[in-house]
């Protein structure tokens, strides 16, 4: 049973994920609909795992990243994970790529992004709270497209191939050369190539596991043009 702080301004869909997680056989300490009561909700009730939507009052822009960069600066690898309807492109880069608030603790160990109109299967759902509540990291295929997107431009990343591409958004979701080579419907040497020629032309240390996921996120981060500002997508 996990422990969940949960934050989300839609009264339905908050009440509906309550629901949802309390059959799971979880444990939701606090369901707040705003950035600042989710902060007041962690630091009273140290929650295993954090949910938390992007947009919040009172500016409905990107309240709910800044405040899980926050609170992973307070509470070192709180695990939290991001359920959106879009992609904030610069803060969802700072905190997938290790980052954190100023003077605060970075990594990428027990982080999600799941986007709500792209989550399939409710037990899906759950798995993925799970693993990100264990130190795993979630990451929706959509997502990494939108931040590779945003990076390729005159930029090392497009020096890849499309193929390379697709390898890259599955490695950064945490799977393994074997699970690549399943959904890719290709041969795991295949795989192991691909990833070879991707670290090769990235500059990256082929490490496994969330290694491998801070690796080519941490890339993704530092390759953003200094004082971009965040765009929605």
């Amino acid at each position: 049973m996990l422990r969940i702080v949960l934050a989300e301004d839609a009264v339905l869909l908050r009440a509906g994920l309550v629901e949802l997680l309390t059959r799971g056989g979880h444990e939701v300490r606090a369901a707040v609909g705003d950035a600042d009561a989710l902060a007041r909700a962690v630091d009273a009730e140290r929650p295993d795992v954090v949910i938390t939507d992007v947009r919040m009052p009172p500016g409905f822009r990107d309240e709910g990243l800044r405040a899980a960069l926050e609170l992973r600066a307070r509470h070192d690898r709180l695990p939290v994970l991001v359920l959106s309807q879009y992609v904030a492109t610069a803060y969802a880069t700072q905190l997938l790529g290790g980052g954190s608030a100023p003077g605060g603790p970075g990594g990428v160990a027990g982080l999600g992004y799941l986007l709500k109109d792209r989550v399939g299967e409710v037990a899906e759902f759950l798995d993925a709270l799970c693993r990100v509540a264990g130190g795993g990291t979630v990451i929706d295929p959509e997502v990494v497209r939108v931040l590779l997107v945003q990076q390729t431009r005159g930029r090392p990343l497009s020096r890849l191939t499309p193929r390379e591409r697709e390898v890259l958004a599955l490695m950064a979701q945490g799977l393994n050369n074997q699970a690549i080579a399943h959904r890719l419907t290709v041969t795991e040497a295949s795989v192991v190539k691909h990833s070879g020629n991707i670290f090769m032309k990235l500059e990256l240390d082929p490490a496994e596991g969330n290694r491998r996921v801070l690796a080519v996120l941490a890339h993704l981060r530092g390759e953003g043009s200094p004082g971009r500002t965040d765009a929605d997508t």
